[in-house]
């Protein structure tokens, strides 16, 4: 039970996934950031602000997305790990 002990002691975050291999990813946030950067260059103080408050609005939309995904892809795993218990 090594998993279940790194994971109660904190030695493992569920919520962090290693992006490091993946090109893809890297590539996807470069553009973000230039686009917003961009965006930025051309807006308003008002602008600013309510681009501001929308991003804010949708990472918060993200992280309960996330969470959501999350809890059901471990329920889905549980689900997998009892059915194939149940074959025994």
């Amino acid at each position: 039970m090594r998993i279940l002990e790194d994971l109660w002691y904190g030695n493992i975050e569920p919520t962090e996934y290693d992006t490091y291999p993946c090109a893809e990813y890297k590539e996807a946030l470069q553009l973000i950031s230039r686009n917003e950067e961009k965006l930025h260059a051309t807006m308003t103080d008002s602008q600013r602000e309510l681009f501001s408050r929308y991003s804010d609005s949708v990472r918060e939309f993200q992280d309960m997305a996330e969470c959501m995904l999350f809890q059901n892809s471990f329920r889905l795993g549980a689900r997998m790990m009892l059915e194939v218990m149940e074959e025994r």
